[in-house]
């Protein structure tokens, strides 16, 4: 079975190319979108990453190339759109667990980046700068850390924080058993943000949770909170962050993902303008660390990615289904 695989680095490459199967590989390094579809003629199976295109208009496309299955490797899927892979009789299939430890701990490096200013601190001591000034921190012990969303990455963030000492509390609209066992307490959504020193967001990106965390919400924080987003961009109105920054409010962001990322991450422009005027004021302030969505990039999560992917494919290509396909929007 021919497979085209879109998006793909040299690390894909790797971890595909790693795991034996029958599966002839065509790796692609543009995205897919609706003029990259076209590349994907004479194969059967599609492989995608979080920012290509999976609109209605692609999957017409990969339809008429004779496209058959999507298989997605990751877990979210909010840049696919179910209902037209439904209508067109293109099978989806995505990851959706790999490794949870791989993105908490990443959370994790986030707070501790920006509580212990260690991205500032580095800068110093290689210019001979050995000042403490403007570097304090604070003890992690005893300080509220609300996490939103206690699924498997919410899990094994709240797991770490427990570590440190801090005092958890949760929202989810299905509340996991094993959280409040680490002696995390639900509360409503407002409820929580509001009583909180550290936020960390781990839920998907869908129309309800588009936009979560928005002026007014913002507003409601603790002043000087510190706001963690590893899991879609757009669940933080980006612009309304800016303006709590600026005012204080927000006291520290970090953000391993960005709404418009599409455009920017897993590529390099170093040698190029980027015209994005938000994300480049993000970059301007001292309390702002943004990784360009690393948090998933462990050896251990691209091996598990690689290989539920394969194995979401050889199900499809033996006429059967795994127990990751979408079949609802």
């Amino acid at each position: 079975m021919k497979v085209a695989v879109f998006s793909a680095k040299p690390y894909d490459q790797a971890s595909l190319g790693a795991v034996q199967c029958p599966l002839t590989w065509h790796y692609l390094e543009p995205k897919l979108d609706v003029e990259t579809a076209k590349l994907a003629h004479g194969h059967q199976v599609v492989v995608a990453f979080v920012n290509d295109d999976l609109s209605a208009p692609v999957l017409a496309e990969l339809k008429a190339a004779g496209v058959k299955m999507v298989a997605l490797r990751c877990a979210g899927f909010n840049n696919l759109d179910l209902d037209a892979a439904n209508a067109l009789g293109i099978r989806v299939a995505r990851v959706p667990a790999y490794s949870p430890e791989a993105v908490a701990e990443h959370a994790i490096a986030l707070i501790m980046m920006l509580n212990r200013r260690l991205h500032r601190a580095y800068n110093r001591v290689r210019e001979n700068n050995f000042s403490l000034d403007g570097l304090l921190g604070f003890n992690l012990h005893g300080k509220t850390a609300a996490v939103i969303g206690t699924g498997a990455i919410g899990l094994a963030t709240a797991r770490i924080l427990a570590g440190f000492g801090c005092i958890l509390t949760g929202f989810d609209v299905k509340p996991n058993s094993a959280f409040s066992a680490l002696g995390g307490q639900y509360l409503g959504f407002d409820q929580c943000i509001e009583g909180a020193d550290i936020i960390s967001l781990h839920c998907p990106l869908t129309p309800d949770t588009y936009h979560l965390i928005n002026a007014q919400r913002l507003g409601a924080m603790k002043r000087g909170v510190m706001l963690i987003n590893t899991s879609r961009g757009a669940l933080l109105d980006t612009q309304a962050a800016i303006d709590a920054l600026k005012s204080g409010q927000l006291g520290y962001l970090g953000l391993d993902v960005y709404e418009q990322e599409g455009d920017l991450f897993f590529e390099d422009l170093s040698n190029r303008i980027i015209p994005d005027d938000v994300f480049q004021r993000l970059l301007t302030f001292p309390n702002v660390v943004i990784t360009g969505h690393q948090g998933y990039f462990t050896q251990e999560a691209l091996s598990a990615i690689a290989c539920t992917t394969v194995q979401n494919i050889e199900a499809f290509a033996k006429g059967g289904r795994s127990g990751n396909e979408l079949t609802k929007a």
